[in-house]
């Protein structure tokens, strides 16, 4: 059954450049590279709520579980890291619509 990987963040205000180049020159390569298929980015405008919500899927559970425990994924994670905060990333069953 396919899933969804549901990673939220706030882009840190000093790095919002060195941010929006990591994710489109390293970022959603990177993710390809390892077997995820990025589907889905939000960008909160309004409210107290995470201010960027990216949809990475998965053929199945397992697969997104091996991903996410492997040192390729560590690596490109740590180099998020370097530009967000407040990072949380949940596995969900895969459905039609905007899921959080």
């Amino acid at each position: 059954m396919p899933v969804k990987i549901l990673m939220t963040w706030d882009i840190a205000p000093e790095h919002e450049q060195e941010y929006f180049e990591f994710v489109i020159g390293e970022f959603v390569p990177g993710v390809q590279r390892l077997g995820l298929q990025p589907a889905e980015a939000w960008a909160t405008l309004y409210g107290t709520y995470p201010q960027i919500q990216v949809v990475l899927l998965a053929d199945n559970d397992q697969q997104a579980r091996r991903i996410l425990d492997s040192g390729d994924w560590s690596q490109l994670q740590d180099r998020l890291f370097t530009f967000v905060k407040n990072y949380s990333h949940k596995i969900v069953p895969a459905r039609g619509g905007f899921q959080f």
